[in-house]
C-alpha cells in the first residue's frame, strides 16, 4: 500500500488496533492514508482529528466547498489518490459527472459560480505558488461573500492537503477500486 512497513488492521494490537477499530466503526475502514501512519499512531489521531474539524465541523463553507478545495489542491500536486478519493466525496454534492470531471482535472474549465471560482483560485494559487499569496487574494474571497472565518477554514483546508498530499506522495501511498470504496459518510 506504501513504500515503508504498515501494520494491517488484521495485524493490529494495543493502542493502533483500539483506533483501527473505532476508525472501522465510524468510517467502515481504514484508508491507506491513515493506514500509512500505523507506525505512530499518536500521528494518526492528531491528522484524523484536524481532518475531522476541517472538513466536518460547522461553519461558512458547505461540504462541496470544502471537497471541492480538496479536490483542486490535490491535483495541483499531483496527488491522485487524494483526487480519486476527495472527488469521489465530491460527487456526494454535485451529480453533473461533466462538472466533476472538470473540477478534478483542471478546475479553470468548471462552470463555477463566483463564490466558488474565489475559492478554487485561492486554494490553487496557495497550492502552487504560495510565496505570491497578498492581500488581494483574501479581498477577492471577501469580495463575494466570504467572512474572515470562512476565509480561514479555505486557507486551512488548502494547507491541510498540501500537507496530506506530501504524505501520500512522498511514500508512494496508492489506491485501487477496492480501497475506494466501502466508506461511510
Amino acid at each position: 500500500m506504501s513504500w515503508i512497513k504498515e501494520i494491517a488492521p488484521a495485524e493490529a494490537a494495543g493502542k493502533l488496533g483500539e483506533i483501527y477499530a473505532e476508525l472501522e466503526k465510524k468510517r467502515g475502514k481504514v484508508s491507506n492514508i491513515l493506514q500509512v501512519h500505523s507506525l505512530r499512531p499518536e500521528a494518526m489521531v492528531a491528522h484524523l482529528t484536524l481532518y475531522m474539524d476541517l472538513l466536518f465541523a460547522p461553519g461558512g463553507l458547505s461540504r462541496k466547498q470544502r471537497e471541492m478545495i480538496a479536490v483542486v489542491a490535490s491535483r495541483g500536486n499531483g496527488c491522485d489518490y487524494c483526487v480519486a478519493h476527495h472527488r469521489e466525496a465530491l460527487a456526494r454534492y454535485v451529480s453533473d459527472t461533466g462538472l466533476l470531471d472538470a473540477i478534478a482535472v483542471d478546475y479553470t474549465t468548471a462552470e463555477l459560480n463566483p463564490a466558488d471560482r474565489a475559492l478554487a483560485d485561492y486554494a490553487f494559487k496557495l497550492t502552487k505558488t504560495p510565496s505570491a499569496m497578498r492581500a488581494e487574494d483574501v479581498e477577492q474571497l471577501r469580495a463575494v461573500g466570504f467572512a474572515d472565518a470562512d476565509i480561514l477554514l479555505a486557507d486551512l483546508i488548502t494547507a491541510y492537503f498540501n500537507f496530506v498530499n506530501r504524505i501520500a506522495l512522498g511514500l508512494g501511498v496508492h489506491f485501487n477500486a477496492e480501497e475506494m470504496s466501502g466508506y461511510k459518510v
